[in-house]
């Protein structure tokens, strides 16, 4: 581990009502979780609403989107956005950055994504600094004595580089405060982050798909699901333990025909667990200690948390943290 924290993060999927997210928060909040994150995926609403609302319910958790990604929203908008998060939550604001997913269907160019990712960020740097220099990026420009028009909280917010990539994860050891494996509850891949940062500051992240229930077997069953999409984007990324090119090439096809539950009847129980954090809470928890145990900083449970959300956030409340804090 870095620095020896050890944090939980509760990670949501903005697909709910307005008032949902901040009773799931304030539970969190209550049951000692570190961080409440959203997701910022193609289709679904968008994070700042929902992370405005979580910071108006919450007193100490960081607050923060995993991820916004500069190919869809300038950076520009990039730091308004973490900047009314981070006065909304009197200075608990991370911000989340990634190259994205799902985004080639939009016909959107998204590669050289270190470029704009690493442009993106120092865009944001200067504006909440105040710093009016000119910026002349290849893919992003700032012009002399631009600022931004409004009071900051902080003049800096911690990074979050959301990735899988070698080489973004290199700019993450230089950059960041964290970097983030989205879709990954393997504890190998701690090291294979770690070595690639090439640092020992670094806070590493892991954040999957999370189904807890008293009912191990049915838990599986619905993380198998819900992973199929996920599998399909980072599946081959992976190099800790290659998953069969045709398996994955047929979880692709069927994930496309929109036949979820196809797809993740076809994940095998080791697949499953590199990929998912599924079970019953005292699987959940002994799974989630090995990440830890391996060097992670942090673990993000993510959605749908259970077979019910509500139940499922409970149980991680209630069975699954206290297991972890007391170890």
């Amino acid at each position: 581990m870095s620095d020896g924290r050890r944090e939980l993060g509760l990670a949501l999927q903005t697909n709910k009502p307005v008032g949902a997210y901040a009773e799931l928060a304030r539970a969190a909040e209550e049951a000692g979780f570190d961080v409440v994150t959203v997701f910022n995926d193609l289709w679904f609403q968008p994070s700042l609403p929902a992370l405005l609302e979580i910071a108006a319910a919450t007193t100490r958790v960081r607050v923060g989107a995993s991820c916004l990604n500069p190919f869809t929203l300038h950076p520009v908008e990039i730091a308004g956005q973490v900047a009314a998060l981070d006065q909304a939550s009197g200075g608990r604001a991370f911000l989340g950055l990634a190259a994205g997913a799902w985004l080639r269907s939009l016909g959107i160019d998204s590669s050289r994504a270190l470029t704009a990712v690493a442009e993106a960020w120092e865009i944001v740097r200067r504006l909440l600094a105040g710093d009016d220099s000119a910026f002349d990026g290849e893919r992003f420009v700032l012009p002399a004595g631009a600022h931004l028009r409004y009071p900051v909280e902080r003049p800096a917010v911690p990074l979050l580089v959301g990735t899988w990539a070698p080489r973004l994860t290199a700019f993450a050891g230089a950059h960041a405060d964290e970097v983030k494996l989205g879709g990954s509850a393997n504890a190998a891949m701690v090291d294979v982050a770690r070595a690639r940062a090439s640092s020992d500051r670094l806070g590493i992240v892991l954040g999957a798909v999370t189904v807890v229930d008293e009912d191990g077997d049915r838990a599986r069953a619905v993380a198998r699901r819900e992973v199929a999409m996920y599998v399909d984007v980072v599946g081959a990324l992976d190099p800790t333990s290659p998953i069969d090119p045709e398996l994955l090439a047929r979880i692709r096809l069927l994930v496309q025909e929109g036949r979820d539950d196809d797809a993740g009847a076809l994940l095998p129980v080791d697949v499953l667990d590199r990929f998912a954090f599924a079970g019953t809470p005292a699987e959940i928890a002994a799974h989630v200690e090995a990440v830890l145990d391996a060097g992670a900083r942090r673990v993000d449970f993510g959605t749908p948390h259970g077979i019910d959300e509500r139940h499922g956030v409970e149980l991680l409340c209630r069975e699954v943290l206290p297991r972890l804090r007391i170890a």
